[in-house]
């Protein structure tokens, strides 16, 4: 019989865990230092009990940034063995979490297939499952129809969860009278404030919050507070609905920790780049250093085709101000269900941005495969660069399709190399360029 419920009730009982040990050698990071960071809150080990083929990672500000992919069916695109080959070309490619996003169909048995052969972590957001899964009409369930889903998924072994607690009654009013341009664009965040208006109720995830809490606790689920009021476009950034609700978002942590349940808050969304790194201070303050899981944020609105780079650079920002979790987007954002190659290069995007966070903010040992790559570039070691490539596959076919006349050269400059002239010159060697 285990002595503690959750990870963090471990941390505060002194305890290692196994998932601990497993993560903290990841960062290399001493348990130790990882166990008091758990106890505080500020790094999440999403780690369900019933997920038994989990390798465990730690999320923290300090840590090195990981990316969350979003994946799913919906009613346009039902092939979940297409949705499995994204899974599994998105763990390849390093993804650390995938994310059920599905929206259609018998979800139940995709995600149980997830927790039973998938080793990243699992997400889901259960307000979109109730619908699926009870066949009803939103207006038609009740308060303990999403409690129940929320145990259903927990149960499945799902490691964390969305969950938009933080509006209210007084959103519905805030929503109608400040005139956002976007008004929400979270879409769990749309399904619970229409609940509201339709049954005249308050947020079933903010009145029974304390009852989540307890199955949280019960199968050590992380729970991930949905920002429903993140901003869809440049002109609602940093607004006071925004703001408003990750204030409420800072008191729904305290109250989990309370129980030891670890959180992680999520946050913008679509915002200038002058804002990103005071949101992240923001955060960091009013939620007391819960990890921060954002989505981009995506720095122009008007790049349909190639969000994928907009929220890389918001994404870079971000992290390198205190983000710890970045959830990748992809080429067809906003336009249509990602397929394999959108997947692909959303998440080279999104870990081009985490790696250059890192680096910025010192983590340990982030920039040592930079390093090794300048070695190998000196030596024109065209083997040991892709030893170093987040894509060696792409590397080594751009080079293969343009191969130039001598191997230590590129087709670009030829004799003329730069590194090629040093390393001669330096040598004492004749320098032949024509």
């Amino acid at each position: 019989m285990k002595e503690y419920a959750t990870q963090m009730e471990a941390a505060r009982k002194g305890i290692l865990t196994p998932q601990l040990k497993a993560a903290a050698e990841k960062e290399h990071m001493a348990p130790e230092e990882m166990r008091e960071l758990v106890s505080e809150g500020k790094i999440v080990i999403c780690a369900n009990k019933n997920h038994k083929c989990l390798e465990p990672e730690a999320i923290g500000s300090m840590l090195k940034t990981k990316i969350n992919v979003n994946l799913g069916v919906s009613r346009d695109c039902k092939d979940y063995d297409v949705e499995m080959q994204k899974v599994m070309e998105a763990v390849k490619l390093g993804a650390h979490a995938i994310m059920d996003l599905s929206s259609h169909g018998d979800t139940a048995p995709f995600r149980r297939k997830l927790t039973a052969e998938c080793p990243a972590m699992i997400g889901t957001v259960p307000v979109y499952d109730s619908v699926i899964h009870y066949k009803r009409d939103l207006d038609t369930l009740s308060a303990k129809d999403f409690i129940d889903v929320i145990r259903l998924h927990a149960e499945d072994g799902v490691d964390f969860v969305t969950l938009h607690c933080g509006i209210t009654r007084k959103t519905i009013e805030q929503i109608r009278s400040h005139k956002r341009k976007m008004n929400i664009v979270s879409r769990g965040g749309s399904l619970v404030f229409a609940w509201m208006c339709m049954t005249g109720q308050e947020n079933p995830f903010y009145e029974y919050y304390d009852e989540i809490l307890d199955i949280c606790r019960e199968y050590d689920v992380t729970i991930s507070l949905g920002d429903a009021c993140r901003p869809g476009c440049l002109a609602d950034a940093s607004d006071v609905c925004q703001i408003e609700e990750l204030v409420r978002l800072g008191e729904l942590t305290k109250r989990a920790w309370e129980k030891d349940v670890q959180v992680m808050v999520e946050g913008p969304g679509h915002m200038p780049m002058d804002q990103i790194a005071a949101n992240m201070k923001l955060q960091q303050t009013i939620c007391q250093g819960a990890p921060f899981y954002v989505l981009g944020p995506l720095v122009t609105d008007i790049a349909p085709g190639y969000d994928h780079i907009t929220a890389a650079i918001g994404g870079a920002i971000a992290a390198a101000s205190g983000a710890a979790f970045l959830c990748y987007v992809t080429p067809a954002e906003h336009l249509a269900l990602p397929n394999v190659e959108d997947v692909k290069q959303g998440i080279i995007a999104s870990r081009i941005a985490a790696h250059a966070a890192d680096i910025a903010k010192g983590v340990r040992d982030a920039r040592k495969v930079d390093d090794e790559m300048a070695d190998a570039r000196k030596a024109l070691d065209w083997e040991a660069q892709w030893a170093c490539a987040l894509d060696p596959e792409t590397a080594r076919q751009i080079r293969a399709e343009r191969k130039p006349e001598h191997d230590d050269t590129c087709s670009m400059c030829g004799k003329f190399c730069a590194v090629r002239s040093m390393n001669k010159a330096l040598a004492g060697e004749h320098i032949d360029i024509l």
